[in-house]
């Protein structure tokens, strides 16, 4: 079986098996029926735990790394891959850079495909209704500050009975 996921935060090769819905104390919600394939072991999670913590393999990403980048073999973060040489990306047909001139084709892919993420990630924060929902989160935030603020000054110390503040009438 080939690995199809990997998990975000600490890697490892996962094939997803099937979706389904819960029966029981997890009815409405679906579940995700996955194979850790270093373990061999199946096992099923939720769709938003599934969305939140694993990621899906992509074609250029590096097969020994699984596109972290890191050295997993020796479990040492701090050493890059050895296949792709800490990018985390291979060539477009999945074969690892031979060269220094493959490696930077394999760089200026990666450059170019975050430059296209920013511009649209840009185009989307000059619409008219981001700004106002960005603008009214803000402002939510700091009335939350003052009165998180506000509950601190009130459970402080003071001159009052068991050493509150005075708050009331």
């Amino acid at each position: 079986m080939k690995p199809t996921h990997t998990r975000v935060d600490h890697g490892g090769r996962f094939a997803l098996v099937t979706e389904t819905l819960g029966t029981g104390p997890l009815e409405g919600q679906t579940l995700v029926v996955y194979r850790e394939l270093d373990r061999d072991v199946q096992s099923a999670t939720t769709l938003d735990d599934w969305r939140q913590r694993w990621r899906t393999i992509a074609a250029d990403d590096c097969p020994v790394c699984l596109g972290t980048g890191t050295d997993h073999i020796k479990g040492n973060a701090a050493n890059p891959c050895g296949g792709c040489f800490g990018l985390g990306k291979v060539r477009d047909d999945g074969e690892t850079p031979v060269d220094r001139w493959e490696l930077a084709a394999v760089a200026t892919g990666i450059i170019k495909r975050q430059q296209q993420e920013l511009a649209q990630r840009r185009q989307a924060m000059a619409a008219p209704e981001v700004r106002a929902a960005l603008q009214a989160a803000q402002e939510r935030q700091a009335t939350d500050a003052i009165a998180e603020q506000e509950q601190k000054w009130r459970a402080g110390r003071g001159h009052g009975p068991v050493g509150r503040r005075y708050t009331g009438d």
